[in-house]
Parts: structure tokens; sequence; C-alpha cells
């Protein structure tokens, strides 16, 4: 613990608009290459570009979403660099006067509390797309991508642990989905994300030389790549060496970063205000009328989880990490609900989406959205069990058929005479006959090893198939032995 992490990160968000930032080609994923562009996305002379009102929206609504202070005044500047896939030789971007500014997020780590500073959001249009690959000692240009809107989202270097870093990108995440900007999808690249780590002594206030690393696309490899670096560093230091500020990529198949290119400055890129935009004047109306819309976070859905449904914090944090989630979840409920029980079935619900349905959809990697089972169907299931129709054992092939066909609870169950056994005579007749083939399990009972209850029950159980009544086996079983060790 001699040294600590100081860490800042900065996510590029493309944001969910039909067309590019500055022209009105598509953005679609994955077209031919430069079946996309435009004279104005690929940098032809004279072209002038026109701001895409949907982005600026976007970038307002996340703005808001993430406690930003939203610039009545800002404007679109020109980030000078060259490379193959950069058509006009410079960005537009912004610089001095960002949309939105001085933000924050809340993440949660080991059951504590932890603000993350935003220090920006800005808006900037994408680069292409080299291509490496293929025959002979070329590389291509695929400029599709050129002028697809982008928000950087820089965070205060207030992260102190790769696991902080993870959870910060999740939360973000999180909210992007939530806001409808951003689809998430890290691994087709509409989220990225860049780290900015330096290491520091315990107590120092200094700041350390920062290395920038690059290329990270999952929020596994966030927290991977962050410990290696961490761990250079030190070594480098502990070594007698000198932390150099440089651009380092992150390879997700050797588990290293390695060296790019000196890190540049701002100074580098020439920053000037871009000529051919003029200034954004953004009027307080118009905020008020997007913060209105925004839709319920997912921190307030998450504490309204807590209280309306009275489920335990754990509960609500995973079924309002995706919108999509949160929403099944509360059709489910609203199905099950009768004036019986005003509150619905919350609890079973969750257990049953968490537990079943999400190893289910991870086993063959789909979303919530992908599933045939239907919120409404669990819904009815639940009911099924509540009146004894199917025990919770039987409910779990019953669940897995329903997700698998799509068919409804009442239907599998008649389908496949899956029908609870309730009938008491027909228990009674089942516990005689396991209590008759296990006198050695009787006696050791009576002499008080009454963990052999389970046993019993296990034995009644596969008797049955499974079709027994769980309370009724356990209720008669209990009496009939009780019996016994009294006599």
């Amino acid at each position: 613990m001699k040294y600590e992490a100081v860490i800042g990160l900065e996510v590029h968000a493309q944001m969910l608009t039909e067309t590019k930032i500055f022209c009105g080609c598509s953005t679609k994923f994955g077209s031919e290459p430069n079946t996309q562009t435009c004279p104005i996305c690929i940098g032809m002379p004279g072209v002038l570009p026109v701001l895409n009102k949907k982005a600026l929206e976007f970038a307002i609504r996340t703005g808001l979403a993430t406690n930003c202070k939203i610039s009545s005044y800002s404007r679109f500047a020109r980030k000078n660099y060259f490379y193959p896939d950069l058509p006009k030789g410079y960005q537009i971007s912004q610089y001095e006067l960002p949309i939105c500014e001085h933000g924050l997020i809340e993440i949660v780590v080991d059951n504590e509390i932890k603000k993350i500073g935003i220090t920006r959001i800005h808006m900037e249009e994408d680069a292409g797309k080299n291509i490496h690959e293929g025959a002979g000692n070329y590389s291509f240009v695929d400029l599709n991508r050129a002028g697809v809107p982008l928000m950087e989202i820089v965070s205060e270097p207030d992260i102190r642990s790769p696991k902080e870093a993870a959870e910060y990108m999740k939360k973000l995440r999180a909210i992007l989905r939530y806001l409808g900007v951003c689809d998430g999808n890290m691994e087709q690249g509409s989220l990225r994300c860049d780290a900015n780590v330096s290491i520091r002594q315990v107590g120092q206030k200094e700041l350390g030389t920062r290395a920038e690393v690059k290329n990270i696309n999952s929020f596994k490899f966030v927290e991977k790549a962050l410990e290696y670096e961490i761990k250079r560093q030190i070594k480098v230091i502990e070594d007698g060496g000198k932390i150099i500020q440089e651009t380092r990529l992150w390879d997700s198949d050797r588990g290293i970063t390695e060296s790019m290119r000196g890190k540049e400055e701002a100074h580098d890129y020439r920053y000037f205000p871009e000529p051919d935009l003029v200034p954004l004047t953004v009027e307080q109306k118009w905020v008020d009328e997007i913060r209105a819309a925004l839709p319920e976070l997912p921190d307030i859905k998450r504490k309204r989880f807590v209280s309306e449904y009275a489920l335990p914090e754990y509960d609500a944090d995973l079924l309002t990490s995706e919108k999509s989630i949160a929403d099944w979840f509360e059709a489910a409920v609203k199905a099950g609900r009768c004036d019986s029980q005003p509150g619905g079935q919350a609890k079973a619900v969750s257990n049953w989406m968490m537990g079943e349905l999400m190893k289910l959809l991870n086993e063959e990697n789909r979303t919530i959205g992908e599933c045939a089972l239907k919120p409404v169907q669990l819904a009815d299931m639940l009911k099924l069990i509540d009146k004894g129709i199917i025990s919770g054992k039987i409910a779990k092939t019953v669940f897995e058929e329903m997700y698998k066909t799509g068919k409804d609870a009442e239907v599998i169950v008649k389908e496949r005479g899956l029908v609870q056994v309730s009938d008491e005579g027909a228990i009674e007749k089942a516990v005689d006959e396991v209590i008759a083939k296990n006198p050695k399990e009787v006696e050791r009972f009576k002499a008080g090893d009454e963990k052999l209850l389970g046993f019993f029950v296990g034995r009644i159980m596969k008797m049955t198939k499974g079709k027994a009544n769980p309370q009724m086996v356990n209720e008669i079983l209990k009496k009939k032995l009780s019996l016994i060790q009294y006599h």
C-alpha cells in the first residue's frame, strides 16, 4: 500500500442518431466500406458542415443525466493532426467551450458510495478506420465512420482502482442506454475507453506522470489493463527509473500495455475555433424541455424498487443495471398482481429472473429482449405454484420449456402431465412405502438422527417423480415418523 493509483477515463460514446453529425450520411454499422460517405465527411474542398440537431440534444440529455452544467454558449474547434483515416487533416471537436461541464456520477464499490467528477462532455466527429488485414504490403481506409457523432465524456482523476474504473464504466453505460443516446456496444466500438493512469506515494498530493492507455473495449479489459499498467509503473519507479508521458496500447491477447507514441499535449493539436460552424447558443427553455422528458434513471429506479417492491439492495441493483431488464421485471410483477396480492410477487419474480432466466440468457449469450419468454408467462407460472398445481421443482422444468418454446406454463403442464399430486391418500401411501423400505434409517431416526428427514423426503419425491406436494409430504412424513418415534 505504498503507492496509490490516480485514474481518469475518457469515454467516447457513439450517439444513436440515424445520420452523421455534419452531413446526411447513414451511421448504420457493418455496411460495405466507403458506401456511407459524401463530399462533406470525406473532406472535399469547399463543402460546409451543418450540425445535426439530434446530436446536440443527445449531448444535452447526457449532461443533464450526469449532473452537468449545460453551457448556454459553446463552439466547435479544429483539432489538427495527420493520419490516413482523417480525410480533412483535422477533426471537428470542441475544446475551450464544451457543451457540458462540471458533472458527477455516483458508483458503489464494496458497499460504499463514491462520487466521480465529470470534467466535461463535448461533441465531436469520429475518424474513419484503417484496415491492415489482407494480401500484400497495403493498408486500406474505410471512411464509413468518418463524421459519425461522438460524445467524449471526460472524468476527473477521482478513480483510485481498476475496480472503481470498471464500475464507473458500467454505470455510465447504463445511463447512456437508459437515455437511448448510445447502444453501449463495446465490441462494435460504439463505446470506447481511454484511461489516463499515474501512481504516487500514499499521502502525496502532487500527481505523478501519467500514461494514456488506449484500445480498451470491455469492462474486463478496463480492469486488466489498469492492473497491468499500475504494476508496470510501480516496477519502473522501484527499479530507479522514471515514468514517461506516453500513449500505450492495451494488447488483450498478451495481457500487457505497449508503448505507442509520446503523449500529445493540447498545443500539439493547434486547436482553433472552427470557422465553418457558428457558435452554439442553447436556450434555457429547450434545456428545460429536455430535462422534463428524461426517463427514470438507474439510481432513482433502484431506490424505488427497494421502497416500492421491498427488494434487497442487491436485487434492485442487478434488476436496474439495464432498462430492458427493469422493464421486464415490472411487467412481470404487474401481470401477477391481484386484489389479494396488492404488492404482487416481486421477490419471487426477482428470484426467477436473477437465477434461472439470467443463467439461460448467459448460456446463449442473449439479451432479455431476444428472449421468447414473456413477463406475463412468468407471472402465470408463479400463480400455478401458489395454487399448488405445480411444485417449485416442477416449475424449473416448466420454466426451461417456456424459455425454449415460448409456450405458456399451463400448456406445458398439461402436455407433459406435470400437475402436482396433492391427493392426501396418494401421498400417504408413498410415505408408508418409503418408511417400510428403509427400516435401518427409521431406527436411526428414532435414535435421534433427525437429519434423516431430508433423506425420506428425497425418496418420496423420487418415487412420485417430483410431483408430490412438498408441503403435504413434509406434514404427513413428520406425523408418521413422530408416531413411530413415540412408540
